[in-house]
């Protein structure tokens, strides 16, 4: 079992997300060993909102991509977000909010700098 199918089995964590001067929550529901390639690509080129320890950062959804086979039903891929430039977060399991995907902990690695920004990749394995 890969590190984020054991993930996706923890208990739904609550998160504290800064919107503008609201407090507003944001609760992971998303099962990861439920998501398919399929479920991303509709939403690549757009917007999605990571929370950080103190503020959310938007991220693009630059790139979906297959990463070959694996255990996980359709296959394995890789999302690569682009955030803004300047500096990196380190790697780590982030809630991503998406309006049509809901809220997903997903495991980001800083990649390298993009065009127009941060890259960070996450591997569904």
């Amino acid at each position: 079992m890969g590190i984020l199918q054991k993930i996706s089995t923890a208990t739904p964590r609550r998160v504290l997300h800064l919107d503008g001067n609201k407090d507003v929550r944001m609760t992971s529901t998303v099962d990861l060993a439920k998501l398919h390639i399929d479920d991303f690509r509709p939403h690549q080129d757009t917007e999605f909102e990571m929370q950080a320890a103190d503020r959310v950062v938007a991220l693009k959804l630059a790139k979906v991509e297959p990463a070959g086979n694996s255990g996980r039903p359709g296959g394995a891929f890789s999302l690569l977000f682009e955030g803004p430039k300047g500096a990196w977060l380190p790697q780590a399991i982030y809630p991503v909010r998406h309006p049509a995907l809901g809220v997903i902990e997903i495991f980001l690695v800083p990649v390298g700098p993009l065009a127009n920004g941060n890259g960070y990749q996450a591997i569904f394995t």
